[in-house]
């Protein structure tokens, strides 16, 4: 079984706090991108609760394909729960 407590916050945990973790996250991302021959390098995905039974392999292009689909999406879900709470929207007034 695999430990599931990186995917939720804890006890403790600020929100500079977690915002230092993204943009060190963010960092090592850029640094690791950067040191890559092509985008077509085969990239190993790490375990998760979700993860096929056999190991998978994706390119670096798809790794980071990925990456920017899923920050989008879980951008927009942050922005419909905010508009939910303050009632405001980013749709140009006329």
């Amino acid at each position: 079984m695999l430990d599931t407590a990186q995917y939720r916050m804890a006890e403790g945990d600020t929100l500079p706090a977690l915002l230092e973790r993204y943009a060190s996250a963010a960092k090592a991302t850029e640094e690791a991108v950067a040191a890559l021959p092509d985008l077509d390098v085969g990239v190993p995905l790490p375990r998760t609760p979700w993860s096929p039974p056999e190991p998978e392999v994706w390119s670096a292009r798809r790794v980071l394909l990925h990456l920017i689909r899923e920050t989008a999406q879980h951008a927009g879900h942050a922005d419909l729960v905010r508009e939910t709470l303050d009632g405001a929207n980013t749709t140009a007034q006329r």
